[in-house]
């Protein structure tokens, strides 16, 4: 039996041979070609990426609210992980922005003139007292039609909460809820398998507009997702298990070495959950508490993917020559940390989670398929440092709960 070609070769076969054909097609001067016959399919699977993302974070976020329980039962462990995650993912959030607006600023990020003389129909107001009014819903169905993302977000955790609140009376929403999302996923699995169509079709049409540019702007983008992902893992990692589990850096580092390695070479949480559970019992953590805050971890702790999405919302808003104000920068620190963890468990939604963060801040969705077909690339930076945090989190909460590390 052969070997299945998976998806991320797809995705990258399917970017070669974009680029290859969008420079050739600019070489014979195709670009309308690319533009009238490429493009429209990619328009379609941009159209598909629009109309999962509403129905994919409802019905995640609510599904793993629902899949908590009894709050009351979580007791402290849950608490300050939670608390633990939520912190490091907005720390994330916002080194992020500041190394992307660092890179943006050095003019190392620019705008495409496929984009030049278009018009950004985004807020360009956002002050924090109106970004906070406008987070509160008026009308559910409204919200969900005009795909009002940090609206969305606030229905989910309140429907989620009622259902909780509900207690017995609330099965059968759970139930359907449950239902629902594993149709959703479906769909969006059977959309996901559409993207090497979308990114051949997308990047042909881009590098024949742009040529080589795009190909120099890709490689800087990931190198500023890289630096922000180093130095979130080593400031902000190294001081918690310094200040908070007494334990040195590089004994951290060394001790979660192997775990780190795998996750890397892996891109998943969860298939690297075992070696982490390993990793966190050799360097002294407790057992119990480890096998809870890890997988809570591999659900809800996305530092690595809140990064990317900063990076990559300051970038593509380059690329239309789009300066975010400081306001628009508020926004997207609160819509990344809050959609990081309403990736949980969704295979394959960093880019509809992404898409998320783009139509909150009124940039086209279109231009993510300008970084998608490099998204391997970000997802191994960010599946490591996500999982990194995890083994800290376990590690400080083992001695907030029994006062010391089991050396």
């Amino acid at each position: 039996m052969k070997k299945k070609f998976s998806l991320p070769a797809q995705i990258t076969v399917a970017l070669i041979a974009g680029i290859i054909v969008g420079l050739i097609c600019a070489g014979l001067g195709l670009a309308d070609f690319t533009a009238n016959y490429l493009k429209p399919f990619g328009t379609i699977f941009i159209n598909l990426l629009k109309f999962i993302v509403v129905p994919v974070v409802v019905l995640s976020m609510v599904s793993g609210i629902v899949s908590m329980g009894d709050m009351k039962k979580v007791g402290s462990v849950g608490w300050k992980s939670l608390a633990y995650f939520l912190c490091t993912t907005a720390i994330a959030c916002v080194i992020g922005l500041v190394i992307a607006n660092l890179f943006n600023g050095a003019g190392l990020f620019k705008a495409l003139p496929l984009a030049e003389g278009a018009e950004w129909t985004g807020a360009t107001d956002a002050k924090f007292m109106d970004t906070l009014v406008n987070i509160f819903p008026t009308n559910l169905w409204e919200s969900f039609r005009t795909a009002n993302m940090l609206q969305v977000i606030v229905i989910s955790l309140m429907i989620g909460g009622g259902i909780l609140a509900a207690g017995e009376k609330g099965e059968m929403c759970k139930k359907l809820v449950e239902s629902a999302y594993a149709v959703v996923e479906q769909v969006m699995a059977f959309i996901i398998t559409l993207s090497p169509i979308g990114v051949f079709t997308m990047i042909a049409w881009v590098v024949a507009t742009q040529g080589a540019q795009i190909i120099g702007s890709l490689a800087l983008v990931i190198l500023c997702a890289y630096v922000a992902y180093i130095l979130h893992t080593i400031l902000v990692y190294s001081l918690s298990v310094k200040v908070f589990a007494g334990m040195d850096p590089l004994d951290f580092f060394h001790g979660a070495a192997s775990a780190m390695i795998f996750a890397f070479t892996s891109a998943s949480s969860a298939a690297t959950l075992p070696v982490s559970t390993e990793c966190v019992r050799n360097m002294g953590g407790d057992d119990d508490i480890s096998s809870f805050v890890l997988p809570l971890g591999c659900t809800v702790n996305m530092d690595g993917t809140a990064i990317y999405q900063c990076v990559a919302t300051v970038f593509l808003a380059a690329c239309c020559g789009i300066n975010l104000t400081i306001g628009q920068m508020v926004t997207v620190v609160i819509t990344a940390t809050v959609a990081s963890i309403g990736t949980a468990g969704v295979s394959g939604a960093g880019m509809i989670m992404l898409a998320m963060v783009l139509t909150a801040m009124g940039i086209p969705v279109d231009m993510i398929m300008i970084i998608y077909g490099v998204d391997r690339i970000f997802d191994m930076g960010r599946t490591t440092l996500n999982i990194t945090g995890d083994m800290s989190c376990a590690l400080c909460v083992s001695v907030w709960e029994n006062g010391r590390l089991k050396w």
